[in-house]
């Protein structure tokens, strides 16, 4: 993570991440997303419902994470984000993971085609893996600011795990906080695996 000399606002946080990931070679983005795709047999079981995600651009992960995924039995929900009439974030709806069946969607994402599941979806699963620029000890999480995700992780069953996907060093000891913050109870990373937040 880049050192700020003043506490850096989420605006300048997400900026100095993204940047960092930007200039990382292919190989190690690689290597990095095969290494987490070995901590998964650890963080689910068969017949689990997990919630993931395609990663785009330098996001940690892969589809082949995806794929490892259904390999170990599991169902796996993939996000369709969309906006109201009004431009303001819904909470996701979710469609079944299909190797080889994603569309096109807004932001450069890839998404299942429908049929669609509604929001509440994310009930039915055990682990939710998010995407995240950081996440910190105590689980708040960095997200790219849209709020996708805080106005869904709400409807999550009690003790769902809500994993935050990060690189090493995006695993830091805090990150600015906001009251709709949904805070995660554990971080992936490529090195450490599975690190329980929030104790």
């Amino acid at each position: 993570m880049v050192e700020f000399v003043a506490p850096p606002t989420k605006t300048e946080l997400r900026a100095a991440v993204v940047r960092a990931r930007r200039a990382l070679p292919r190989q190690q983005r690689d290597a990095e997303a095969l290494a987490l795709c070995r901590w998964l047999p650890a963080l689910v079981g068969p017949a689990h419902t997990v919630c993931a995600y395609v990663p785009v651009g330098s996001e940690p992960g892969s589809p082949a994470l995806l794929d490892a995924l259904l390999e170990l039995g599991v169902r796996v929900l993939l996000p369709v984000a969309r906006h109201d009439a009004d431009g303001v974030p819904l909470p996701l709806q979710w469609g079944e993971y299909r190797p080889d069946a994603l569309i096109a969607a807004e932001f450069g994402l890839r998404e299942p085609s429908p049929p669609w599941l509604p929001a509440d979806a994310a009930r039915e699963a055990q682990v939710i893996v998010v995407p995240a620029l950081a996440v910190d000890r105590t689980g708040t999480r960095l997200g790219r600011g849209a709020g996708f995700y805080d106005r869904t992780l709400g409807s999550a069953a009690a003790g769902t795990r809500l994993v935050a996907v990060v690189r090493d060093d995006e695993l830091v000891d805090t990150l600015p906080a906001e009251p709709h913050d949904v805070r995660m109870t554990h971080a992936l990373t490529p090195t450490n695996g599975i690190v329980a937040l929030g104790g």
